[in-house]
């Protein structure tokens, strides 16, 4: 003799209809009950596997799309620095050409090149005036 305790369910479905099998039922259900659903009998139990398995795998593809999408964020982040990596030596080197420019102007306007300078002067405006211009008429 065996007790079983599980759910007697009723046509209308296992939430409808679903209430505690009392001892006398489960005392009659007996030895020769079915074991194959681990001591339930006519639970419901596997909807609600069912279930749990769908959400598992709803869960499991949403994190692996998480898992896709920060692999590609962790991409562009050693792009983006490698990228400013390479502005900055730029900017470094740009930065040692310009002062190199300066000094040779400041050479210049210690001569007794004055004139000189201020036609340079003049001429560097009037290039950067043709090119606002250009750039304006587009």
């Amino acid at each position: 003799m065996s007790w079983r305790l599980g759910w007697l369910v009723t046509e209308e479905g296992p939430e409808a209809g679903a209430r505690p099998l009392t001892r006398r039922a489960a005392f009659s259900a007996g030895e020769g009950a079915a074991t194959g659903n681990y001591g339930y009998t006519n639970s419901g139990y596997s909807v609600h596997e069912e279930e749990n398995e769908r959400l598992t795998e709803s869960l499991r593809t949403k994190v692996s799309a998480i898992k896709s999408l920060s692999i590609e964020i962790g991409t562009e982040v050693k792009n983006q620095n490698k990228m400013l990596s390479d502005m900055d030596s730029d900017f470094d080197s740009t930065g040692g050409f310009l002062d190199a420019t300066i000094g040779r102007l400041k050479t210049l306007s210690r001569g007794s090149q004055t004139k000189l300078l201020c036609y340079m002067m003049l001429f560097a405006l009037f290039v950067f005036f043709v090119i606002y211009w250009i750039i304006k008429l587009r």
